[in-house]
């Protein structure tokens, strides 16, 4: 259970009143996504208030909410009601959803003109210059489209795949199969007499350096890799 001086106040109006509890805040706001939640490690106090900061305690709960239990009217206020979100806890969201969602571009796109990985930095620094404002309550995928489409204003991004021929020795060919299908998509795969493999991977530009980096540390340098037009 959360102190009382690190929780946040979760409220609701209903029926002209208002009810406040003290949670704990990350797993309030779990519950409100629907995920499963205990009770007990959300509510900072097992009181339903009039006004938290003064300690008034609501009284005639059955009236209003149909039960007593503190445990079902706390879920029914954060679930219907407003949580207050501090700015610490809101700039630390949006940190983390900007790293996703960079980390994803960084993964999956590519300069459309020298046809290469466009690197972290060259991605904040164009965010900065377009002023983009990073939703932290907002799932990524619904912010990426939208970011891309101001960032071809500034860098030329696309997202592509890129298609690899590898033809890895048999002396690696069994430890390098999980590298390949760790960054792509094996589009067809050869097992030669020899017990070499040939494979043609499909995997996002973006990670196409750090597969390289990877086959060349597994195998010492000893592997062929043709781009496919």
């Amino acid at each position: 259970m959360v102190t009382i001086e690190s929780a946040v106040i979760a409220k609701l109006k209903k029926e002209n009143q208002e009810f406040e509890i003290l949670v704990d805040l990350e797993p309030a706001l779990k519950l409100k996504r629907g995920e499963r939640v205990d009770m007990h490690e959300v509510l900072a106090a097992t009181h339903i208030f009039k006004d938290a900061h003064k300690g008034d305690i609501a009284a005639n709960l059955k009236e209003t909410f149909g039960t007593d239990d503190v445990n079902e009217v706390a879920r029914e206020i954060i679930l219907k009601g407003d949580i207050q979100i501090n700015m610490a806890y809101k700039k630390k969201k949006i940190e983390e959803k900007k790293n996703e969602i960079i980390g994803f571009l960084v993964r999956n796109a590519m300069d459309a003109v020298k046809k290469i990985p466009i690197p972290r930095q060259r991605i904040e620094l164009a965010m900065e210059q377009i002023h983009f404002s990073i939703d932290p309550f907002k799932p990524a995928p619904q912010q990426i489209d939208e970011l891309i489409a101001k960032l071809k204003g500034i860098i030329p991004i696309t997202m592509e795949n890129k298609l690899v021929e590898v033809l890895v020795p048999a002396t690696y060919a069994s430890a390098c199969y999980g590298i390949l299908k760790k960054y792509g998509k094996i589009k067809k795969e050869d097992w030669l007499g020899t017990g070499s493999l040939l494979a043609r991977v499909e995997m996002p530009a973006g990670v196409y350096n750090d597969f390289v980096d990877a086959l060349n540390k597994k195998t010492n340098g000893d592997i062929q890799i043709t781009n496919v037009d």
